[in-house]
């Protein structure tokens, strides 16, 4: 019976230790690798009501000052794209196409910062809110005659969504929604992205 007391005890504190051990490195300053599907679309009548399939890289800073609530800015690099329709030429006369180039394909830079909120005692479940400025480095849109890009470098989003962090890796999901007008042109249209992403990485 004594031999079986101190087992037990030895298994209560173990566990008492380990979850300690688990709040203890939520508080601790992490850094990780992220990388995901970037299902995305242009609002507007320029171009199809359809999510086009890319991808996105980049790297995040997890800062956890409190138990329930930390701050984690992002940094990634991802591409878009989005299919004319026929409107574009109804609207702009003078835009025309050479080949097969029916999208415009877009380069993008994006500085990402979110608060979690984490939801249930586990502190693996959070909840991410934030904002998020992108800025457009290189875009190929098979426009011929065209002076200058017809998209605006900077697009202001709202970000939210759901992260799943386990020992070293990690799963999410995540909607984004601009509220920039992207049209570089003229204000006769006005082009807003969106994007659902699916995300994975590790954290450190």
């Amino acid at each position: 019976m004594k031999l079986l007391l101190t087992f037990a005890t030895f298994f209560i504190i173990t566990g008492v230790n380990a979850q300690k051990m688990e709040q203890d490195d939520e508080r601790k300053l992490r850094f990780g690798i992220i990388g995901g599907i970037n299902l995305n679309s242009v609002d507007g009548r320029s171009f199809k009501n359809e999510y086009n399939f890319n991808y996105q890289l980049g790297g995040f800073v997890l800062i956890n000052p409190l138990t329930k609530i930390g701050f984690q800015p992002e940094v990634h690099f991802a591409q878009q794209s989005a299919t004319y329709s026929n409107d574009l030429t109804e609207i702009y006369d003078d835009l025309s196409f050479g080949g097969d180039q029916a999208k415009a394909k877009l380069n993008i830079l994006k500085f990402t910062g979110l608060v979690n909120f984490d939801i249930g005692p586990s502190q693996r479940v959070k909840l991410q809110l934030g904002p998020q400025y992108a800025i457009i480095i290189n875009e190929a849109t098979g426009v011929r005659g065209a002076s200058k890009d017809i998209f605006k470098k900077g697009d202001f989003a709202a970000v939210g969504g759901v992260w799943l962090q386990l020992p070293v890796v990690f799963i999410g999901a995540r909607y984004a929604h601009g509220f920039s007008n992207l049209n570089d042109i003229d204000n006769r249209d006005t082009w807003n992205s969106r994007s659902f992403q699916v995300i994975a990485g590790i954290t450190f």
